[in-house]
């Protein structure tokens, strides 16, 4: 998807930028080319002011995409993740992994899965990041309760993982 999204905005310096930030946060661009998260509207610049650029460029970004008709297909559409909880985890009783992989790999998330299931863990949440955006993209579970010593030593035993950090 972001290749044929950055295809779209080629010459432009900034405006890459903009989308990526757009696509972060789960903003979306409306029929009257206004910028939303969910149904909170957002002012062209708050944008501007997160990037440090013009807002006229931000404006003129959402612009091109209700203009277009594939952007716009995809950022008529688009919609916040909802609610991280890695930072809440120690409140909740939970942990987090944040695991490296190898982005190609097939099973990553299946294999992480299996592991913490046979451990007996639920997996409360999780987030992966796409590797065409995101340089080092990682993937983040949230699982109910503390992680044994057994389960750890097997996500390490995943050939495709190249790091686990756990935060609790």
């Amino acid at each position: 998807m972001w290749a044929n999204v950055r295809k779209q905005f080629d010459r432009q310096v900034v405006r890459p930028e903009i989308v990526r930030k757009m696509i972060q946060c789960g903003m979306r661009v409306s029929e009257d080319e206004k910028i939303y998260v969910d149904d909170v509207e957002v002012d062209y610049t708050a944008v501007a002011r997160a990037l440090d650029v013009d807002r006229r460029v931000v404006k003129q970004t959402a612009q091109q995409i209700r203009r277009n008709r594939y952007l716009f297909s995809l950022f008529s559409k688009t919609k916040p993740l909802g609610t991280s909880l890695v930072d809440v985890v120690s409140h909740l009783g939970y942990t987090a992994l944040v695991i490296e992989a190898d982005p190609k790999s097939s099973g990553v998330m299946a294999g992480v899965a299996e592991i913490l299931s046979r451990h007996g863990m639920v997996v409360r949440q999780a987030v992966a990041e796409d590797p065409e955006m995101v340089p080092d993209a990682k993937m983040t579970l949230v699982v109910e309760g503390q992680l044994t010593g057994g389960a750890i030593e097997e996500l390490h035993g995943l050939t495709m993982v190249r790091s686990i950090k756990i935060l609790k």
